[in-house]
């Protein structure tokens, strides 16, 4: 699965950027920069379905003690939390022209850093010995509580003031159906990538525990 998803990804990715710069329009305001958005979207989507994989991964964990689970949960942690960083630094790249900000406390960016940061910790938490054998729980219960800024992320522009735009929830964001074209295929895109990644990432998670499983019972009959 996870050669095919890479394969899929190139071709998707081609397609993609073909759309991005020969299809879409330059649109009318923010001119070229506006570009960005078709990448900047996408990260942000797949960062918002790492962290929900993370979240059911970690309450099945909780429920069957499986190890398998808690792999997953860290694989799809550590992809929203590249996805996201370089959701927030395009979207800086795209502010700075635009808004002439680098950097605003508006409420979508204020949530999406503190659930950054959030996740971070958590990945801190998973690379460090603490809470020994439990530890694998502690992350669970961890993983759930940090799921609930993710409501806060989605919801921030659409009920807070904010200078964020809100464009899947303003009768198409005024975009043109080139434009959207151009947003699913790297939605697609991205999405394949983010699938090859994530099953790379949880086999390699996965062989890394047996090599220490098969140290750890060397070392003890020795």
């Amino acid at each position: 699965m996870i050669r095919l998803s890479a394969l899929a990804f190139a071709a998707a990715s081609i397609i993609a950027q073909y759309l991005i710069w020969f299809h879409a329009p330059v649109e009318q305001s923010m001119g070229v920069v506006q570009k960005i958005f078709y990448t900047h979207m996408p990260l942000a989507w797949w960062s918002t379905v790492s962290f929900f994989v993370n979240f059911v991964a970690s309450i099945l964990y909780l429920a069957k003690r499986r190890d398998a689970y808690s792999r997953l949960a860290g694989a799809a942690a550590e992809l929203g939390v590249l996805f996201s960083g370089l959701a927030l630094i395009t979207g800086m790249c795209w502010a700075r022209p635009i808004w002439n900000v680098w950097w605003t406390w508006d409420p979508r960016l204020t949530t999406t850093l503190v659930m950054w940061f959030v996740y971070a910790a958590y990945l801190l938490l998973r690379a460090s010995d603490v809470g020994g054998q439990r530890q694998d729980t502690v992350l669970a219960v961890l993983g759930v509580v940090a799921f609930l800024d993710v409501p806060l992320v989605f919801i921030s522009a659409r009920y807070w003031r904010s200078i964020h735009p809100s464009v899947l929830g303003s009768q198409g964001g005024g975009m043109e159906p080139e434009m959207w074209l151009a947003v699913v295929a790297n939605l697609v895109a991205m999405g394949l990538l983010w699938l090859a990644l994530l099953a790379f990432r949880t086999r390699q998670l996965g062989t890394g525990a047996a090599v220490t499983a098969l140290m750890r019972h060397g070392s003890i009959r020795n």
